[in-house]
């Protein structure tokens, strides 16, 4: 079995932890009042928590302005200084129950750009969510997995 590290990261109160939850069938109940988790604000801890990591998914909430810029820097931090390719990276764009799909594309900067947008709304299409994730995660481990087998190849010839 190949394992894979992906980490979610992104501003607080994004939704980061109720994607978390559904995406790992740890939760009846995707709507209803905001529950903050305890997080890793931290950034000393940010580099044992990025060891050995083999995806990142950014996660934001398109309809808190401040988000946009706050995903700038979780880009740089646990995109770009972990060297990252694009591949291995998704970005959500998670909406909260009542607030629409928002389908448009928020104004993102050229490498945030440059990554795979899922709009995500738990209440209104969940499975899509769980098919742009499970079609990601599929990436990361087909990525994982031609690595390695690049790296065996190097041993033998």
């Amino acid at each position: 079995m190949l394992k894979t590290k992906v980490l979610l990261v992104g501003p607080s109160e994004c939704g980061k932890s109720v994607l978390a939850n559904f995406l790992a069938d740890a939760t009846e109940n995707i709507g209803g009042e905001y529950s903050p988790t305890q997080g890793v604000r931290f950034e000393s801890c940010w580099p044992a928590i990025m060891k050995d990591s083999h995806g990142a998914i950014l996660v934001f909430n398109a309809d808190i302005p401040s988000h946009l810029k706050e995903i700038e820097m979780w880009h740089s931090n646990f995109i770009q200084q972990q060297k990252l390719q694009d591949n291995q990276c998704l970005l959500i764009a998670h909406h909260k129950p009542g607030s629409g799909d928002g389908a448009e594309k928020p104004d993102l900067s050229p490498a945030l750009g440059k990554l795979a947008l899922v709009h995500s709304n738990l209440e209104e299409d969940p499975e899509d969510v769980r098919m742009e994730f499970v079609k990601y995660l599929r990436g990361v481990a087909s990525s994982l997995s031609e690595s390695r087998d690049r790296e065996e190849m190097s041993f033998i010839t």
